[in-house]
């Protein structure tokens, strides 16, 4: 993709572990890299990079074609979930799976790479987690949506390589861009589908990230990304 190069919060101890973060629309990378920071003062996740990818500049069309970050174009915000550019979403969808195959060719087996984002980021991430090829370590999305939920079931590799892949979701019940009930639709969609879906409601919350979300998030993490030690050998 065209976008900035991604930014990285590299492993202070031997590196086993990576998650990639995808920021929302309008957004940057550097945006979320204080939770990674933040993970870092308290001495959390010493063995995990962290990856803020940049979104290209692209003309939205909700926004009057003006350009500005995005994985893929928006149409509508009267439903996201019905607001589908195919194109942008498999291009998007690419781009995540090659940041994918960079880490296991430098050595982390693809069950120690957690893939998830905000909004936007979220839901590509959702898509792309749900679709890879390979089976990944986590699979995370805040407010977030499911995108070609028409036809992501065409998409899924037989082998369904995710479908015991935890998946977190978080999601505010006062969000007014990304709306609650299309989160429940998109948890909901995934478990008819085969996976296993932990879906987080975080009451008054809006567009956003709240502090008990991250403390949730944190705990997924760990969860599924627990330290291996100095000399620890990650498993495939």
């Amino acid at each position: 993709m065209s976008g900035p190069a991604a930014l990285v919060v590299p492993a202070v101890k031997k590196h086993t572990a990576t998650v990639i973060f995808a920021h929302g629309l309008g957004d940057t990378g550097a945006g979320w890299m204080p939770l990674a920071q933040n993970w870092r003062r308290r001495g959390k996740f010493e063995e995990v990079a962290f990856i803020f990818p940049n979104a290209p500049s692209i003309p939205i069309t909700v926004n009057f074609q003006m350009k500005m970050p995005g994985w893929y174009d928006i149409t509508t915000f009267n439903d996201l979930q019905s607001a589908h550019d195919e194109v942008g979403i498999l291009r998007s969808r690419d781009y995540f799976n090659s940041l994918v195959a960079d880490e296991v060719a430098k050595g982390i087996p693809s069950t120690r790479i957690v893939l998830g984002g905000f909004s936007q980021g979220g839901a590509i991430s959702l898509f792309t987690g749900a679709t890879s090829p390979l089976k990944l370590g986590g699979i995370f999305g805040l407010s977030a949506y499911l995108l070609l939920h028409h036809k992501i079931a065409d998409f899924i590799p037989a082998a369904q390589p995710n479908k015991d892949t935890p998946i977190f979701m978080g999601h505010g019940d006062a969000d007014p861009t990304v709306r609650y009930p299309w989160g429940q639709r998109t948890a909901a969609a995934l478990r008819d589908l085969g996976y296993a879906v932990d879906f987080r409601t975080y009451s008054g919350l809006q567009h956003s990230a709240d502090p008990e979300e991250i403390d949730d998030l944190e705990r997924y993490l760990l969860a599924r990304l627990p330290a291996l030690g100095e000399g620890g050998a990650a498993k495939a």
